[in-house]
């Protein structure tokens, strides 16, 4: 097991946060819903955001419309949507799935978690929202599937919102595993987390800090660290390869992909770090061949429908092709530069 630290390490614990303030920062966790909204509304814009809109649409075409809907904050004023987690995470829970060889499908219908094999071991890639919908979904999914919780050696939380870290708790008890997330998400879990909400389990203490260009590696498998900023000011994506009938691909997991963050004072900063982030990581996805594109929310890149569609496929509905990976990114890119022409009047 090896990662790259940063040199600044300190071991600070999360602070309680009492269940008024709770239900107000989980108000503005516009990740649990987005992924859920209709796809781009058919309302006037100025002549700046629509620019924008229309070359996301067209680089959507009609295959990646779940993206479209991020164009949808562009035609709102900003601010903080309620949320009402309970109905999301109280959905039937999907069947998991192997969507590679050595990658499976172990989240709930809207917000996703997902498991690599190694040769020592497994990585799971986010913990949902609390420890018994981790025990129910996850474990109950991973032993479904012949994996055994116990082997689970690392933790990735992509950022620092409670459906991505809420059940660590449970891996912690079962597994004792590394947890790894960015600098600044750490941060903001130990001492005044963006939102939160009574239904998610508490911030886990501070482990391993990666940054980008980092490498966490386990055995036989390496993922490469990207630092995407705007959703929070850590959010982790990750480049990998996985693998399939003898062949490999390059896989790259989003962490972090709504515009959640219209009601915080930094949100354009945030929005240009999203701009700038989208389209470096779309020049690395053109380099390395990325064909395979998944995210944190199965909303964005239809993970449960591509599994049940698995069998009998005459393809893996998974392999997208780099072509389609970069014009989601695309599409990702220009939802945030209509987004950045309407927030900045």
């Amino acid at each position: 097991m090896i990662f790259r630290r940063n040199a600044k390490k300190a071991g600070l614990r999360a602070e309680a946060v009492d269940p008024g303030r709770r239900r107000f920062l989980a108000l503005g966790c516009a990740c649990c819903a987005a992924a859920t909204l209709p796809a781009l509304a058919a309302t006037a814009a100025p002549a700046a955001v629509q620019h924008h809109l229309d070359l996301a649409r067209h680089a959507a075409g009609s295959d990646l419309a779940s993206y479209l809907r991020l164009g949808n904050t562009a035609l709102t004023p900003p601010a903080a949507p309620e949320i009402n987690l309970a109905p999301l995470i109280n959905q039937p829970v999907p069947p998991p799935g192997q969507a590679f060889e050595n990658l499976y499908y172990v989240g709930a219908r809207w917000v996703s978690a997902w498991i690599l094999r190694t040769s020592e071991g497994l990585i799971l890639i986010d913990a949902l929202n609390n420890d018994d919908e981790a025990e129910r979904v996850i474990g109950a999914g991973m032993r479904r599937l012949g994996l055994d919780p116990a082997q689970i050696r690392i933790v990735v939380v992509t950022h620092g919102h409670g459906d991505h870290y809420g059940g660590v708790g449970w891996v912690k008890r079962i597994a004792a595993p590394k947890v790894v997330a960015s600098e600044a998400d750490w941060t903001m879990m130990a001492t005044k987390p963006e939102f939160d909400a009574p239904e998610w389990g508490r911030p886990p203490q501070r482990d391993v800090s990666v940054k980008d260009g980092d490498r966490i590696t386990l055995g036989d498998t390496s993922l490469e660290v990207l630092e995407t900023p705007g959703h929070t000011m850590g959010t982790l994506s990750l480049l990998f390869t996985v693998r399939q009938g003898g062949q490999e691909h390059r896989a790259l997991l989003w962490g972090g992909t709504a515009f959640n963050f219209g009601a915080q004072p930094d949100r354009l900063t945030r929005l240009q770090g999203y701009i700038d982030a989208t389209a470096r990581v779309r020049e690395i996805a053109r380099r390395q061949n990325v064909d395979v594109f998944i995210s944190n929310h199965a909303g964005y890149d239809g993970a449960i429908a591509k599994l049940a569609a698995m069998p009998g496929a005459p393809r893996n509905p998974f392999l997208i092709g780099t072509d389609t990976t970069v014009r989601a990114l695309t599409v990702m890119n220009e939802c945030a530069q209509a987004t950045m022409e309407a927030w900045k009047v």
